[in-house]
């Protein structure tokens, strides 16, 4: 076993993939001759040419539909948004073509679509380069979302992702690329729809995701040397929830504290808390804490970029509130 980036993780699989089967292909600004921007796809092109590896102009919209109709046609695209808030400008695209198309046909054509990218809150990139755009693509039928948080379960989840029929959205975090972890060998995938229990405990269920996962795990540490027991769920499927591994952990714990960086109005966050009221309210000693992203632009500023989101101390505190109280 050898310590690979994360980002050297990511295209592991992808060049693992393409190597696999000769429909994948790789859609993208500055994916080919430069090999993207935090370098996922650096020296692709020189092994697979400009016909599996195409750089595109800056048109997400025009991009992004046109690998939709390479999917239609039996390709298995992986397009890369350089940077994940851009796709919005493919919005139309992904919400009516890649979600709907399956369904609108009558499952006469599937959509193997991979779309990744970079996202998240870091680096001061500023207001409109640093959304979480999960919640907004959580509303659309057809999709799958999936958050990576480790070089293991990005690799793992990317292939599997790849070799799905469906279109995946899958959200890479901008500040984990140069985490470093051992990774196998062998050949391993993942599947897409599982949470990963990250520690088993008897006190309270964390749910959380990508970044977030570090945080908490931070926080963690600190707690488990003040003699309590969280239990730690990396979501990683955000679309569909695993609710199976979900409702196991808060039948057993009775709390939940739910650590996000996405918004706090409508936020994947909102989305569990509705879940788990629908089935799992009786289970619950007390309320759902909420620990999400202020609802406000990210600020370029650092200091005041760091002050919109979930640090561990913040995490430690609330765990603290709870447990005390339904000791």
């Amino acid at each position: 076993m050898a310590k690979v980036f994360m980002f050297d993780a990511l295209k592991e699989a992808i060049d693992e993939e393409m190597m696999r089967d000769k429909a994948v292909c790789i859609i993208g600004e500055d994916v080919g001759h430069y090999g993207g921007s935090y370098k996922v796809t650096k020296d692709l092109h020189a092994k697979y040419g400009d016909m599996r590896i195409l750089d595109t102009p800056i048109a997400e919209n025009s991009f992004t539909g046109m690998a939709i109709g390479a999917a239609m046609t039996g390709l298995r695209p992986i397009v890369e948004g350089m940077n994940m808030s851009f796709l919005l400008l493919a919005f139309n695209q992904i919400s009516n073509n890649a979600g709907m198309l399956r369904y609108t046909s009558g499952g006469n054509f599937s959509i193997p679509i991979v779309i990744r990218g970079p996202g998240g809150v870091g680096r001061q990139l500023g207001a409109e380069h640093s959304q979480r755009l999960e919640a907004y693509f959580q509303a659309i039928p057809g999709l799958k979302i999936v958050a990576c948080s480790t070089p293991y379960n990005a690799k793992g989840l990317l292939k599997s992702a790849i070799r799905d029929n469906n279109p995946v959205i899958f959200f890479e975090h901008v500040l984990l690329y140069n985490l470093q972890e051992e990774l196998p060998q062998q050949e391993y995938l993942l599947p897409l729809n599982k949470a990963e229990i990250v520690r088993s405990g008897r006190d309270i269920t964390i749910l959380t995701y990508s970044r977030m996962r570090h945080h908490v795990l931070q926080a963690a540490e600190m707690l488990v040397k003040e003699k309590y027991d969280p239990e730690i769920i990396d979501l990683i499927s955000l679309k569909p929830l695993d609710m199976e591994t979900i409702s196991k952990s808060i039948c057993k714990t009775h709390n939940v504290i739910i650590v996000e960086e996405c918004m706090k109005t409508a936020g994947i966050g909102a989305e569990i808390i509705a879940q788990i009221n629908d089935t799992l309210f009786d289970e619950l000693d007390g309320p759902i804490v909420r620990l999400s992203s202020q609802d406000v632009p990210t600020p370029y500023s650092g200091t005041l970029e760091q002050a919109t989101i979930i640090h561990p101390h913040q995490i430690i505190e609330s765990v603290k509130k709870i447990v005390k109280l339904s000791r």
